[in-house]
């Protein structure tokens, strides 16, 4: 197959192929994260009253004494919903979508 002037074989392409559309699902994932957090009812403004957030939040304090603990799934699901994901971690999610494909190429 000619690709611009060169040479490309079908492993090749598929292999870029399978590449950019790892890539494409791996910056999708790190878009629609905080976007799925915050349909769970983990907003800027607080946890959402009636929500799974809640709901959630409401198990882990009776589960901690009355508390939810710093670090734990609710906190930071809660911290996700309120400034969104840090620039490091889309940079990691983004990262998934190729890495995923590289690897599934190998078997």
């Amino acid at each position: 197959m000619d690709f611009v002037g060169l040479a490309v074989t079908r492993p090749v392409l598929n292999m870029v192929t399978k590449t950019a559309i790892g890539a494409a699902a791996g910056a999708g994932l790190a878009l629609s994260i905080p976007a799925v957090v915050s349909a769970m009812g983990f907003t800027a403004g607080g946890i959402l009253a009636g929500s799974l957030a809640a709901k959630m939040m409401s198990a882990a304090a009776i589960a901690n004494g009355g508390g939810v603990p710093a670090g734990s799934i609710v906190a930071l699901l809660q911290s996700i919903g309120a400034a969104g994901l840090s620039a490091g971690a889309q940079a990691a999610l983004a990262s998934l979508g190729p890495l995923g494909v590289a690897a599934s190429s190998l078997f």
